[in-house]
């Protein structure tokens, strides 16, 4: 019988998660924490709404322009790392394919074997930069749309995980019931969503849950203390 096939299979959609994780877990946390400190201030569910969709409008303009600069700022500098080694091939050659060979003798090749390889990658320019750039400088190409997007998602999961804690005191009148449905609920959505954090990174799914709960909880209670203490 033939050997059963080997599937890999593996995630490659690490960028877009890391902005999922980056806007829900902090849309999830501080519209919560705001919205319970508010809770221990004030006497009307109104207020907490109007304050809550302001700060939810506000951080997802900011996360989103911040995740729009980093993505920015990473094809900047992948931009001029890859000018920097042109000009290094074009006026350090030696050097430069010094450099290749010691990559490779990393890898255990030698003799003959070890020339071949460093002549292969060294008679194409293109495919000798993105070497250097991957294996020298552990950097790859971004891709160009990424900025947009990485604001997009950045923004719109802090929009959906600020939405959470706040849906409650928009249904409910009663300061307490509201606080206490909001807890409920973002409580569910914190563990559901570090579980799902923890899939796809490869993280215990409990202990990720558990990690993201804490988080939030603490902040929620920290600032529900607070402003009970001086409201």
């Amino acid at each position: 019988m033939p050997a059963t096939p080997h599937i890999e299979k593996h995630f490659t959609a690490s960028e877009s998660v890391r902005d999922v994780v980056i806007g829900m877990a902090d849309g999830l946390t501080v519209p919560f924490a705001l919205a319970a400190g508010l809770s221990a201030a004030v006497v009307s569910t109104d207020v907490i709404v109007t304050a809550g969709l302001a700060e939810v409008v506000a951080g997802a303009i900011a996360m989103g322009l911040g995740g729009f600069l980093a993505a920015r700022t990473d094809a900047e500098h992948y931009a001029a790392e890859e000018t920097r080694e042109h000009a290094e091939i074009e006026h350090l050659r030696e050097r430069e394919i010094a450099e290749v060979a010691a990559i490779f003798r990393d890898y255990g090749l030698q003799g003959d074997t070890l020339t071949s390889v460093v002549n292969a990658i060294a008679a194409d320019r293109k495919r000798w930069v993105d070497f250097m750039m991957r294996f020298e400088l552990g950097l790859e190409r971004p891709d160009p749309k990424r900025a947009p997007i990485s604001a997009a998602t950045i923004g719109g999961s802090y929009i959906v995980g600020g939405l959470i804690p706040l849906i409650p005191y928009m249904l409910a009148h009663d300061i307490t019931t509201a606080l206490r449905i909001s807890v409920a609920s973002t409580g569910v959505a914190l563990v559901a969503f570090g579980a799902i954090k923890g899939h796809f990174t490869g993280v215990n799914k409990i202990k990720s849950a558990l990690q993201t709960l804490l988080v939030g909880g603490l902040a929620a209670g920290a600032a529900f203390w607070l402003a009970h203490l001086f409201g």
